[in-house]
């Protein structure tokens, strides 16, 4: 088999390259009226844009064409290409339209008012039970489809999981493809990329990546919802990368106190190192623990915890604090542990909204 990697220099593998959505190049706000911004990062920004003649909301995902002084035309393309090709995905958020300036391509989607699941993940009061499963086996069944397709996500975590609405707790939307690959469209893909507390194993170790590396993380999801905490996250980034290569989790009485046997038993069937060992998204779905029978109380006023470093993502529903980062690491050289983990850091920009920089 061919072994195939990511260059910044040199491309990307498993990127697709046709789209069937015109590109406008007409100004925007001819159109529609920019009432906010949503979230930012290092080469994205979200705006929430109405559109005049009708009222409906969007938001508008600006994506930089260049990037680092490299054109990413190419990439945003491919982002594209992808919500093109999962149209028909109920649990994939919807590209409504596009336009081209001089600096960005913008992406009009389909807006999410009820935010993100991680600030479910980040709240005093976790959700109970009945409604993390629901979420979760929306989750699974927009994965499989796109795993269907042969297309991986790459970046699934609670910041790139929003909600139709908030109460009544509405429906999942997957978003931020710019990290999704085709799988099977030349030999093995094997890149470094992802966010640090949800990346697989098999990415760090530069492992062929599967369907399987996108369960891993719908597993991390699962431990952070019920849980209310990353089983990951360490004091740095390194000590992440160990804690994840090592499989090092939390399973402890303490951990899961108000859990039950049968969510602790779904996670551990994904957070295992072997891809080949954790379920297909298929499988995932007859698990009893998302089957179970829950009286669903009502969803009172989310109260973030303070203070608790939140992973880079972006925000949708409303402004965050501080400009967080999403880093895609890619590196040149997948032999050595030490140089694999060593990262140039980079101050914040004013641009990201989902591109999974790392």
């Amino acid at each position: 088999m061919s072994r195939r990697r990511h260059d910044s220099r040199n491309g990307f593998t498993g990127l697709l390259g046709d789209i069937q959505t015109h590109i406008n190049t007409e100004p925007m706000d001819s159109v529609y009226e920019i009432t906010g911004e949503l979230g930012r990062g290092k080469f994205a920004v979200v705006k929430r844009c109405v559109e005049k003649s009708t009222g409906k909301v969007f938001a508008a995902k600006f994506l930089r064409k260049r990037r680092r002084g490299r054109d990413c035309r190419a990439e945003v393309v491919h982002e594209m290409a992808v919500l093109e090709a999962a149209r028909n995905n109920p649990r994939v958020v919807n590209l409504h339209a596009a336009y081209e300036t001089d600096h960005d391509i913008v992406l009009l989607l389909e807006y999410a008012a009820g935010g993100e699941i991680f600030d479910h993940c980040n709240c005093d009061e976790p959700l109970p039970e009945g409604h993390i499963t629901r979420l979760i086996r929306q989750t699974l069944e927009g994965v499989h489809l796109l795993h269907q397709t042969s297309v991986v996500h790459l970046d699934l975590k609670p910041q790139n999981i929003l909600l139709t609405s908030l109460a009544p707790l509405g429906d999942i939307k997957i978003v931020d493809f710019g990290l999704a690959r085709k799988l099977g469209m030349v030999g093995e893909l094997r890149e470094i990329l992802g966010t640090p507390e949800y990346v697989a194993p098999e990415i760090l170790n530069y492992e062929p990546i599967t369907t399987a590396t996108d369960l891993w993380s719908v597993g991390v999801i699962s431990y952070m919802l019920v849980t209310g905490e990353s089983p990951f996250a360490g004091s740095d980034k390194q000590e992440t990368y160990l804690n994840v290569s090592q499989v090092n989790v939390d399973y402890s009485q303490e951990a899961f106190s108000r859990v039950s046997e049968l969510a602790v038993d779904f996670i551990r069937k994904l957070l295992v190192k072997t891809p080949e060992d954790r379920p297909s998204a298929a499988d995932c779905m007859t698990h009893p623990w998302l089957w179970q029978q829950y009286q669903y109380p009502s969803i009172e006023p989310i109260t973030p915890r303070t203070p608790r470093e939140r992973s880079s993502g972006t925000k949708w529903a409303a402004q965050p604090e501080d400009p967080e980062d999403k880093e895609n690491f890619a590196l040149d050289s997948p032999h050595t542990y030490a140089k694999r983990f060593r990262f140039e850091e980079e101050p914040p920009t004013a641009t990201n909204g989902g591109d999974g920089d790392f």
